[in-house]
């Protein structure tokens, strides 16, 4: 699901982004490989009956924080807001495993706009850009997002 939702970001620098398709694979075998383990933590979208994404995160770190992984549309479902309800969901299930901070990271490559766009549309905020580990002109964005701040407000009605 990975290597489709990444094709068209391998056509725009094979070179580059070919090597990472071996950990695209390697994700997809291990989240959907072991339900009981790293398989627990991943969700699937469907729309119509159809599987058209899926939402990941890492929680080991809790409380203090849980992590995004991937958080995959494919293409032909996207600009939807499909993976904005999918990072509203983990941002759920974070707050339910009372996790204080959500982090996420995302490339700086032009490929990666929308999914910056998404996590700021979800009220993450840029905390630094560090150098990717396979090619040094590529860079990691990172974010993070109180988990609290997500919470909803009770209405006056649910104040007793």
């Amino acid at each position: 699901m990975l290597k489709q939702s990444y094709a068209e970001l391998l056509k725009s620098d094979p070179a580059l982004w070919e090597p990472e398709q071996r950990n695209w694979e390697q994700y997809d075998d291990a989240v959907f490989g072991q339900p009981q383990t790293c398989g627990a933590c991943i969700f699937l979208t469907r729309l119509d009956g159809r599987v058209v994404g899926f939402g990941s995160w890492d929680p080991r770190q809790r409380p203090r924080f849980g992590i995004v992984g991937h958080n995959c549309i494919l293409p032909e479902f996207r600009g939807r807001g499909l993976g904005k309800q999918q990072i509203n969901e983990i941002l759920r299930r974070f707050r339910e495993k009372t996790i204080e901070t959500a982090k996420v990271s995302t490339g700086d490559h032009p490929f990666f706009v929308p999914a910056q766009r998404m996590y700021t549309a979800c009220g993450f905020r840029e905390v630094r850009r560090i150098p990717w580990d396979n090619d040094s002109r590529q860079r990691m964005i990172e974010y993070e997002k109180e988990v609290a701040q997500d919470m909803p407000q009770p209405s006056p009605r649910d104040i007793v």
